[in-house]
């Protein structure tokens, strides 16, 4: 089997035929020189065999990238790691939206109880701007291969059309959005668009997925961070705090738990990649 039509295995189960160019994209996207997106290319294609798994070849990637970059590099390369990061539970991924979206202007609130015409919703993120008001569904995955399917599509079309006519005007939204850190299925699409509900995946729709809106609006996470340890992270994502951005007090690093010895170097890698 020629190496150009060796099959890889992604993180649902998937087998794809690798794809360099693919590989070299993300890693021009990330900001990769040409010399090194050359020598990560070369390096994978001769570690390639059957079925190897798309997170071997992004863990590969990424440490040639901390060994031959500048830090902020590997960090945008590994975004949606980072976004997989907030997790275990879905709420520092409903405050993380909740920055991007006020990032572009929207007012937002997150965790609002709301009374509808026949019965109360806990709207994951509220937003408003310009007179529009709209309820927002955050779908956390922790998984990569996880997908939004038709049945999550149905219960928000349910729950914000019941908001939609809420007798008290304060009550009412104008939309009602799902949004995931992964991919929808075809019936979930299907239906989205047969029913008016707006749909943000990943890379879904292709002008604006959740990636587009996160680097059109400059706000990363703090998971991005290569400079923090997992439980330095996990500290203070437990304190709400989801911005790398956010960190750039330094008593703040301390009282989390990060030695005093390192937080220069915290706040020098937040600074060049979030633009503190």
């Amino acid at each position: 089997m020629q190496q150009a039509k060796m099959l890889i295995t992604k993180a649902d189960g998937e087998r794809e035929a690798f794809d360099a160019v693919k590989l070299e994209h993300s890693l021009a996207h990330a900001g990769a020189s040409s010399t090194t997106r050359a020598r990560i290319v070369s390096h994978i294609m001769h570690e390639l065999h059957p079925n190897i798994m798309t997170e071997d070849i992004y863990r590969h990637a990424f440490q040639l990238l901390q060994e031959h970059e500048e830090t902020p590099i590997a960090a945008r390369y590994s975004m949606k790691r980072a976004v997989f990061a907030l997790g275990p539970s879905g709420f520092p991924f409903e405050r993380f939206l909740a920055e991007v979206l006020k990032a572009e202007g929207w007012h937002t609130q997150t965790g609002v109880m709301m009374m509808g015409r026949c019965v109360s919703h806990e709207v994951d993120v509220l937003a408003e701007k310009a007179g529009k008001r709209v309820g927002i569904e955050a779908k956390f995955h922790n998984d990569p291969s996880g997908k939004t399917d038709v049945k999550d599509a149905l219960y928000v079309k349910a729950r914000y059309d019941d908001l939609k006519a809420a007798p008290q005007q304060s009550m009412r939204v104008d939309e009602g959005w799902l949004v995931t850190n992964t991919r929808f299925t075809r019936n979930a699409i299907r239906y989205a668009q047969c029913s008016n509900l707006q749909l943000i995946g990943w890379n879904y729709p292709r002008t604006r997925g959740l990636l587009s809106m996160i680097e059109e609006a400059k706000v990363h996470p703090l998971t991005c961070l290569t400079t923090l340890s997992e439980g330095e992270k996990r500290r203070l994502l437990e304190q709400k705090i989801v911005l790398c951005k956010s960190i750039q007090v330094p008593h703040l690093l301390q009282e989390n738990g990060v030695k005093q010895s390192k937080i220069p170097q915290v706040i020098e890698e937040a600074n060049r990649l979030c633009g503190i």
